[in-house]
């Protein structure tokens, strides 16, 4: 423009209320999952082989508990819950870095007090797995590398889902809830074998930082923090970029004008 202002849109203000809405968010979130890990995932005594594990239930509790939440709270906040979702959004300008880290700094709160809760429920019974804590399964025969892999792939699919249908603006919203709760469930019934499905710094941290158990600086730091964020932003630049973007111009790569 002629004044030199910049006509890039610029993300709205987050405010308490939003910073509200994603520590009771991942609070919810995190405590309903690492109650159905502790309650369905049981460790086998030595030298028998390890019993059957239903994840397709697990799976249904993570898409319930995300509709839910997404339906009440995406108004309030834009319905996060993850800091990967939050780092991801950030890249492609849909929430400021400011009011990012405090969503990060909540949602970290939230997760740690959500599996506080499931401790303060079970009590020893959820002392097995750990309260929900994350790990890299045996199945991968000790490829740290796959159980990387696994989380990055994971939320690369869980956040190209949010943007699709909460962020591009041709996409019916109505389905978002459904359809990123759809999404979650799926990828927790796949990798939930491989990993525990995390897909989420702050569903990983609240539950190692309470049981104590972090797996080791590559498992948790690399494997659950660094891949999500990762897999996230990618999957976010390259919607952005393949979808987003060219449906924005008209013919002849011209922004359509009106």
């Amino acid at each position: 423009m002629a004044d030199g202002t910049s006509t890039v849109p610029q993300p709205a203000d987050r405010g308490t209320s939003a910073y509200i809405a994603e520590f009771i968010g991942t609070f919810a979130l995190v405590f309903f999952i690492t109650m159905v890990v502790s309650l369905f995932i049981e460790q086998a005594p030595e030298g028998l082989p390890q019993p059957f594990i239903d994840w397709s239930v697990i799976g249904l509790v993570h898409v319930f508990v995300l509709f839910m939440l997404i339906q009440t709270l995406a108004l309030v906040s834009g319905a996060h819950f993850n800091p990967a979702i939050t780092a991801a959004l950030t890249v492609i300008r849909e929430i400021k870095p400011i009011d990012a880290a405090i969503y990060i700094v909540v949602q970290l709160a939230g997760g740690t007090l959500g599996a506080l809760a499931t401790k303060g429920f079970l009590l020893n019974e959820g002392d097995p797995e750990n309260y929900g804590a994350l790990a890299i399964s045996s199945r991968l025969d000790g490829v740290f590398w796959g159980g990387v892999g696994a989380e990055m792939l994971g939320t690369f699919f869980l956040v190209w889902a949010v943007v699709g249908v909460a962020v591009n603006p041709r996409s019916d919203r109505g389905w978002a809830a459904l359809v990123i709760g759809a999404t979650l469930g799926f990828l927790v019934m796949i990798f939930g074998p491989l990993t525990g499905a995390g897909f989420n710094p702050a569903r990983a941290f609240g539950p190692a930082l309470v049981s104590g158990e972090w797996g080791g600086f590559d498992d948790f730091v690399i494997t659950y923090v660094l891949a999500p964020v990762v897999g996230g932003v990618l999957a976010a630049l390259a919607y952005f970029r393949m979808v987003i973007v060219p449906g924005k111009k008209g013919p002849g790569g011209m922004e359509p004008v009106g």
